[in-house]
């Protein structure tokens, strides 16, 4: 669907030269909902603007559909352009439109007859839940609103794919939930493929099925959210999931374990079906050791459950090694903190 092949953006800034994006390849699938998280300046902003030509890129290529964007005429990228719909951080709506007005713009442009924008309009209002605002103006909307006539101003020329910038960097946690349940409504009931940028985690666990991470203009690591999400590669990743999965307890809670007589500490990674079975029990009463779940949690990431407990067990040394062995043949398992007597 989009496909970018070895794209390199450059600025030049005097006689200074920014590498914004250095030689990306990626491949967004159709009807995928696609995440790219980097910090600020990371180049995601760029990336997201060669799709549509916004910035055309120094070297490589863009393709939508097998079509080379980069090499269309203006003519012809004015009509590529009306199948990219795209909603913004800051809403970028008309404050001296209407609602109802600021949806109906993009179809005027067009050309389209006013029997048709009306319908259109008012199709698009019922579908992100803003019937009874027709008539309202901009600055008498909430954030979110403002970000509901986004979309469906986005939408308004049936677009194939949507581009997200930010959307929801403005908004308070529940109405970015909001927000995010909208965009999942409108990629799985429509069809649209969706590329969204953002610099939070939660985001791309929420809602997104494949993510990229940047850094300095670079990919440093890609691949389905599960897999990103439970295994990170790269430091940076690594980061981003700590940022929201808080996977270590603080040193005062540590503290306290030690004082308890806490000498080693383990991960336990479960993925899956497993998360939900009751393995350690099984295995440690077998053995006959007892377990403690000193930190961690069972949670939900694209549909499936991830579990990450950091565990102390108590028993003889030989019978512990036969239960970490055991386990270490059903589940991710390694000890993070040594006995340092």
């Amino acid at each position: 669907m989009i496909e970018f092949k070895n794209v390199s953006k450059t600025f030049s800034l005097g006689k200074r030269e920014v590498h914004a994006v250095k030689d990306v390849s990626l491949s967004i699938k159709k009807g995928d909902i696609y995440g790219i998280i980097g910090f600020s300046g990371a180049g995601k902003s760029t990336l997201l603007r060669l799709v549509n030509m916004l910035e055309r890129p120094t070297s490589g290529s863009v393709f939508i559909q097998n079509v080379d964007v980069s090499s269309l005429s203006a003519k012809e990228l004015r009509t590529q352009r009306r199948n990219i719909g795209m909603i913004f951080q800051n809403f970028n709506l008309f404050n001296s439109r209407t609602v109802a007005g600021n949806v109906a713009y993009p179809l005027k442009l067009a050309g389209v007859s006013k029997q048709e924008i009306h319908e259109r309009v008012k199709e698009l209002l019922a579908f992100v839940g803003l019937s009874d605002k027709a008539k309202d103006y901009p600055d008498q909307l909430s954030g979110g609103q403002k970000q509901r006539v986004g979309i469906a101003r986005a939408l308004a020329s049936s677009p194939e794919v949507l581009i997200c910038d930010e959307a929801t960097s403005a908004l308070d946690p529940d109405t970015t939930a909001d927000i995010l349940r909208l965009l999942k409504k409108v990629n799985k009931e429509l069809g649209i493929t969706i590329l969204l940028i953002t610099h939070e985690m939660h985001v791309i666990q929420s809602i997104c099925d494949n993510v990229a991470v940047m850094e300095d203009g670079e990919v440093i690591e890609s691949g389905a959210v599960f897999e990103t999400f439970t295994n990170p590669q790269h430091p940076m990743t690594q980061r981003f999931i700590q940022s929201i999965q808080q996977d270590l307890p603080s040193e005062k809670l540590l503290d306290e374990w030690r004082s308890k007589g806490g000498t080693r500490l383990y991960r336990v990674i479960f993925k899956g079906e497993i998360a939900s079975d009751p393995v350690l029990s099984q295995v440690t009463r077998k053995h006959g050791i007892d377990f403690n779940i000193v930190y961690g949690s069972v949670r939900e990431v694209q549909e499936r459950f991830f579990g990450n407990l950091l565990i102390s067990f108590e028993g003889e040394p030989e019978k512990i090694q036969k239960v970490l062995q055991e386990l270490e043949k059903i589940v991710d398992i390694k000890e993070v903190i040594k006995d340092e007597s």
